[in-house]
């Protein structure tokens, strides 16, 4: 029964983002495939059964009527989050759907956009909201987060009012000064999803370096004479300090006679005590902005999510090769090069540039399935399924291995 659950649905993700830039909880999207119902108890039992008491906090989206009717009907208490279309609401018979699932302790969150906030009786039906803002809202947001003007006398006149709610969830944020506005300003819960191209944009005109967290961590892991497994798995936590330091165990100047082709081929052959000294060398240059840590994660994922995508009991050399194909496939964003120029500066197998670059190959289908589960684009999962001949209920088991293995930042 179980199975017939999640092979009877395409599920997609968005990753919520907090205050500090850490991942605070994942939005999943839900369309109900093949039958107009989908058994909503099983798939919360499913849920419970792949997720612990560490795996991040969800937001269930569901994409259609039907399944929001099944959740609201039979969520028991302590169930994930569900979220309600606001424009969903006119409908007379699932508005008392909300009422009695509130009654009943559910947490609802309202998702609609600011200019059309339900009315307090509805409104206390659900514990926060995900709102978008229209464009009126945006620059009205903008100008409040913006350096107060000054009169004749050189006295900063008064901030016009920001429509934004404190406290809210945000998504379709495009803005690197809205976000910075609804986060730090505006003490938002989180952000669903990050306006990762604005972002970059802001910062091209210099080179983007590794993240001095991440350098550090792996320095102090060095030092404590941690497991290899340790030193490769934080090393992969950061697509730029990863690939610098393949860069780096395949140039002339360390001289070593064949080409490094992985993280941990590279850990072995170069030696601990080098390492640390080049960690020592990156780390007067490395990053501390912290707008780009769900840049860097939201890679990380995806490479971990065609690592469970592409899995059927391979060698754990191809793993991690098909781990450096998920993390290396947005170098270009991050060094404003071709990303088949980036590539080619490494002894990398075919088959990542294949996939990457081409969209061939083996690892093809698992790249272009990672990269379609980043979206509620049931359609396009449905499509490659069906042309690259994966099973609809295995491509979701991966997906949830994935998100239940994330870490989050907790309150404390």
């Amino acid at each position: 029964m179980v199975q017939s659950v999640l092979g009877s649905l395409i599920l997609g993700y968005r990753p919520l983002w907090n205050r500090a830039r850490r991942l605070s909880g994942i939005q999943l999207y839900a369309r109900n495939e093949s039958s107009p119902s989908v058994d909503a108890a099983h798939l919360l039992r499913t849920l419970q059964e792949l997720w612990s008491a560490s795996s991040p906090p969800l937001l269930l989206s569901a994409q259609t009527h039907e399944l929001l009717s099944d959740l609201l009907d039979h969520a028991p208490r302590g169930a994930p989050w569900i979220e309600v279309r606001g424009e969903w609401l006119g409908d007379p018979a699932l508005l008392r759907r909300v009422q009695a699932a509130h009654a009943r302790g559910l947490k609802l969150v309202w998702r609609g956009d600011l200019g059309h906030i339900p009315p307090a009786e509805v409104a206390r039906c659900f514990d926060n909201s995900l709102l978008s803002l229209r464009p009126e809202d945006a620059v009205a947001a903008l100008q409040a987060a913006a350096p107060p003007a000054q009169n004749g006398n050189g006295r900063p006149l008064p901030r016009p009012p920001s429509p934004v709610l404190a406290g809210q969830m945000y998504e379709n944020i495009a803005s690197r000064a809205l976000m910075e506005h609804c986060l730090d300003q505006k003490n938002a819960l989180a952000l669903a999803g990050w306006p990762a191209d604005d972002v970059l944009y802001s910062l091209r005109h210099k080179p983007l370096q590794a993240s001095q967290n991440v350098i550090s961590r792996l320095m102090k892991a060095i030092d404590a004479e941690q497991s290899l497994e340790t030193f490769e798995d934080i090393l992969g936590e950061d697509p730029l300090l990863a690939y610098r330091f393949l860069t780096y165990t395949n140039s002339a100047a360390l001289g070593l006679r064949t080409g490094v082709d992985s993280l941990r081929r590279g850990l072995v052959m170069m030696g601990y005590g080098s390492i640390q000294r080049w960690l020592s060398d990156q780390l007067p240059h490395a990053s501390t902005d912290m707008n780009l840590r769900p840049v860097r994660e939201s890679m990380v994922m995806r490479a971990q999510l065609m690592q469970h995508l592409l899995d059927a009991g391979i060698e754990n050399e191809l793993r991690r090769e098909i781990y450096l194909c998920g993390l290396f496939s947005q170098l270009d964003t991050l060094m404003h090069e071709p990303l088949t120029t980036i590539l080619h500066r490494l002894p990398l197998s075919e088959r990542i540039h294949d996939a990457t670059v081409l969209q061939t190959g083996p690892y093809a289908p698992g790249m272009q399935m990672a990269c379609a589960l980043e979206s509620d684009n049931a359609d396009a999962i449905r499509t490659l399924c069906e042309t690259h001949e994966m099973d609809l209920e295995e491509v979701n088991r991966a997906l949830l291995r994935t998100l239940s293995d994330l870490e989050v930042e907790r309150p404390r």
